[in-house]
């Protein structure tokens, strides 16, 4: 039985320089540094998955320390094919962007800006109860950033209200 939802795994081509991006940046705290697994265990988890040898090298970023967190993944071994250049895409098959929450849209885009943060959206909208607003770190991965009106409901518990 499913009880929960533990992580989403962001591919990228760099663990250490996107950990450094998702902290600096974003303001995500370092959960889990860097680290690489290799050898038999790893290779019977993920080997029908991955070319052998299967090499992961990862680290995990969050706001807290519970389940519900980012894990930035590289396959050093698997040749992994860079993001496609020009703007990022929300209409492929998979996950297609991170849904992130802050407390004021407007200060928290003025500041990510400032920090070079590329926007997908001119403004900010009103949408479904929410502010939101869409960017994308320097991979391509699609942000979409979130403002509740109320903090006691769930982001997708404020259009009922």
């Amino acid at each position: 039985m499913l009880t929960g939802f533990a992580h989403s795994a962001v591919c990228i081509p760099d663990v250490e320089a996107a950990t450094r991006w998702y902290s600096e940046v974003l303001g995500l705290e370092v959960l889990s540094p860097p680290y690489r697994m290799e050898g038999a265990q790893i290779e019977h988890d993920m080997g029908e998955l991955l070319p052998s040898p299967v090499v992961v090298r990862a680290a995990i970023v969050g706001f807290g320390k519970d389940d519900r967190v980012i894990e930035l993944i590289e396959y050093p071994a698997a040749g992994v094919a860079p993001a496609e250049p020009g703007r990022p895409s929300i209409t492929r098959v998979g996950i297609t962007h991170i849904g992130m929450l802050c407390d004021d849209i407007d200060v928290t885009r003025t500041d990510l800006e400032a920090r070079g943060v590329a926007f997908l959206a001119t403004g900010i909208a009103d949408v479904a109860g929410l502010r939101t607003t869409w960017c994308h770190d320097p991979w391509g991965t699609v942000i979409i950033l979130m403002e509740k009106r109320e903090d006691a409901l769930p982001y997708w518990g404020q259009w009922m209200r």
